[in-house]
């Protein structure tokens, strides 16, 4: 936008959802420019782009600003959302739009900052040498200490609205709406129901790995088919010997509980070993010890 039309411009405060909004986005289209760039790649040796990766994205990200915050005063984001950066050293209240140092400057410190994190990570990674090591403590610092300043500086954003970034406060760039905003309209109704939706789901996550469910299964089984009346005569252990209280097939290795039922050895030993408070399904009965059936079973059972 040309100055001069600019001065004609009132200024509009920028809610602080909008900014952080314009942040989100202009990740999202950094993300996607270097996936959609990394995948031109696929067919070539593996790693090709490792050695110079800190370059090729700043190269990237250049090419981003000088068709963005250069030429139309505001990022990819920004734009979307209707805004644009102003000078806010200028005296006038009128709009000013950043003068070429201003901007000169956000590239070196947003593009020249990130390759600068970068190569230096790439350079000091695998040096052991005592000279070495001071600098990387030192730009380690030195990092550590801008990641303060932006946290103290988005305390304050959050309190007064302005300067999203240490980048805009440093250089005195804010951000305003190019045009008068009506008030956002925002759907409560679905944002109940995503609310209600999303808290459900993490009780669930949280409450279903505290729930038994092979044991609350077991459990309503035997309360749909009661089974009373059992002996331990022989003609009835011998019909409970045909087939496994659990998975209902011909009982592999038949072991029994302590109750006149019988079970697989590795349906009874699985059972127990996810929870030792097992229960028979059929009738309820604790294991007391869990024992191979010492009980002949005749071949012409197996037919019958």
């Amino acid at each position: 936008m040309a100055s001069s039309t600019g001065n004609e411009k009132s200024v509009n405060p920028v809610l602080r959802i909008s900014q952080l909004d314009a942040l989100e986005l202009n990740k999202a289209l950094e993300q996607l420019v270097w996936s959609q760039f990394t995948n031109c790649f696929h067919g070539f040796k593996p790693g090709i782009l490792a050695h110079l990766e800190p370059e090729v994205k700043a190269f990237l990200w250049l090419l981003m600003w000088r068709f963005t915050v250069y030429s139309k005063n505001a990022t990819v984001g920004q734009a979307i959302l209707n805004i644009q950066y102003k000078n806010n050293l200028s005296q006038t209240e009128k709009y000013q739009p950043p003068s070429k140092q201003q901007k000169l400057w956000y590239l070196i410190l947003t593009v020249g900052g990130r390759w600068l994190e970068e190569r230096c990570f790439d350079l000091f990674s695998n040096r052991q040498l005592e000279s070495f090591c001071r600098i990387k403590h030192c730009i380690n610092f030195g990092a550590g200490l801008l990641k303060l300043c932006g946290l103290l500086n988005f305390l304050i954003f959050l309190q007064k609205g302005t300067f999203a970034t240490l980048t805009e406060r440093i250089l005195g760039i804010r951000s305003v709406f190019c045009k008068p905003q009506s008030a956002r309209q925002i759907g409560f109704e679905y944002m109940n129901r995503e609310l209600l939706w999303h808290g459900f789901a993490e009780f669930l996550i949280y409450l279903l790995p505290l729930i038994n469910v092979q044991k609350l299964k077991h459990k309503l089984f035997s309360w749909a088919l009661p089974i009373t009346g059992l002996s331990n005569s022989e003609n009835t252990l011998t019909s409970a010997c045909k087939e496994c209280s659990l998975c209902g097939e011909w009982a592999t290795m038949p072991h029994t509980i302590g109750c006149s039922h019988v079970f697989c050895y590795y349906c009874i030993k699985s059972n127990y070993l996810f929870d030792m408070y097992f229960t028979c399904p059929k009738c309820g009965s604790e294991v007391q010890s869990i024992q191979p059936l010492k009980y002949r079973i005749e071949m012409t059972e197996l037919h019958t």
